[in-house]
């Protein structure tokens, strides 16, 4: 399985299946109901703390999935005279977030921090902007040029928050994210991120100032009219985190096996797009070419997953590779040589 966002494989780790296994016999199947009428259990408090606490901001607040996430923060927090800045390969969550936002959306090229600053300079001084960035490209697997979208949303006034869904146990201190990676966790004004990677769970969550979770809570339409997160992912979440805390070594052994993944590939003469993540993409180029190599990969034992239009260009396209902490290097070192026969 090379075509996981498990990256830190606590799906099918026992103590986490026995968290949702009791929080199931405890609460039952759902809540069915929304967080402001009967869906709010203690569970979702206890999340909502304890992750507020791992990323080091005032207040987290939850929502359904990760997708709902970025249209719940985005389209609450941008107003009509509102500017919402966006790098062109953010996640499509992003892209609807804006589109259900009243603010008009920009947009610059990929980690072009000169295209960022002419957008930026062309808002007018009255409005307020909000930089979108994923931190962790889900796609390509580089990370968000932070320390200069920081230093540009300071020039401008502008507001920066980040999409750690792809970076949330992979990058930065114990797994903290991309802030953390570049030490910049008071510049950044909201966090964004999911379960259904790293904690092994399904829902998302967004991480700010006090303030401004209040301000989302009673305004994001997302959150209002959706039924809260089932109780057993609400302490599967809560028990991933706190595996993830207890340990750290997992993040070391997850990149330790992406550097190794990384450079098994190029010394087999495969072309990948380089970079310190533990998403490994393949330049397949052809969309035709991209789905029967990844056929032959499958009945060869290897499961990647395309990257193809609209999340890539037609002559762009990718065979996505993403590693897993729980894979050995003899898995990697099998898998590779059965990429060398079918890609060369």
């Amino acid at each position: 399985m090379l075509g996981s966002n498990n990256y830190l494989g606590l799906t099918t780790h026992p103590d986490i299946i026995e968290a949702g296994i009791k929080a199931f016999e405890q609460y039952g199947s759902g809540c069915s109901g929304s967080r402001f009428l009967n869906g709010t259990l203690d569970l979702h408090i206890q999340l909502e703390r304890e992750l507020a606490a791992f990323l080091g901001k005032e207040d987290v607040i939850t929502f359904s999935t990760g997708f709902q996430s970025n249209l719940g923060i985005i389209s609450a927090l941008v107003g009509r005279n509102d500017y919402v800045i966006c790098d062109r390969d953010n996640h499509a969550s992003i892209y609807d977030g804006c589109k259900l936002s009243y603010g008009k959306m920009l947009r610059y090229a990929h980690s072009d921090m000169d295209e960022l600053e002419q957008r930026l300079k062309s808002v007018p001084d009255t409005a307020g902007i909000l930089i979108v960035t994923d931190g962790v490209f889900s796609m390509e697997g580089d990370i968000a040029k932070l320390p200069e979208i920081v230093e540009l949303a300071k020039k401008y006034g502008a507001r920066v928050m980040v999409d750690d869904a792809h970076a949330l146990g992979v990058i930065g201190k114990n797994g903290r994210g991309t802030a953390s990676h570049f030490g910049l966790e008071d510049e950044v004004d909201i966090y964004m991120g999911t379960f259904s990677k790293s904690l092994a769970s399904l829902g998302g969550y967004m991480a700010a100032s006090a303030k401004v979770v209040d301000y989302v809570r009673h305004n994001s339409r997302p959150f209002i009219f959706s039924a809260s997160i089932t109780p057993a992912s609400c302490a599967v979440a809560t028990a991933a985190l706190r595996h993830i805390i207890a340990h750290p070594e997992l993040v070391e052994r997850l990149n330790y096996l992406a550097s190794y993944m990384r450079r098994g590939l190029l010394e087999r003469g495969i072309k990948i797009i380089e970079s310190s993540t533990p998403i490994v993409p393949i330049f397949t180029y052809d969309p035709v070419n991209t789905l029967e190599k990844a056929h032959e990969l499958y009945e060869n034992g290897v499961y990647v997953n395309t990257v193809l239009p609209p999340a890539a260009p037609a002559n762009g396209c990718m065979l996505r590779v993403s590693i897993m902490a729980t894979h050995t290097t003899e898995q990697l070192d099998e898998a590779m040589d059965i990429i060398k026969k079918v890609i060369k």
